[in-house]
């Protein structure tokens, strides 16, 4: 059974500044980094490290746009998300949480 989270990257965000200027878009790293922390406050545990096995970023985001954060935890402990927009897809791929003994 899938987890969602809802997303929205605030069109003020400090990521936009040199991003595109007049198109902006969400960075990947910044969609890495919501994605990661959906995992981590869903996990309860402090982080110690993670390991990304697959990524790949399909369409843009653009500030202000409403998405959410869609994941499932795998047999092998391996978390697979997408990040969604409506039915569009902008990023998919496959995580692994290392939390502090």
């Amino acid at each position: 059974m899938s987890t969602q989270v809802d997303l929205i990257i605030a069109a003020d965000h400090p990521a936009f500044a040199g991003h595109f200027p007049g198109t902006p878009i969400v960075p990947g790293v910044v969609l890495l980094d919501e994605v990661l922390h959906a995992l981590v406050q869903a996990s309860g545990q402090p982080l110690q490290t993670c390991q990304i096995n697959a990524v790949k970023f399909l369409s843009p985001l653009t500030p202000g746009e409403s998405a959410v954060i869609d994941y499932e935890t795998q047999a092998n402990g391996a978390i697979r998300f997408d990040v969604l927009a409506g039915i569009r897809k902008i990023v998919t791929g496959s995580i692994v949480l290392n939390a502090l003994p």
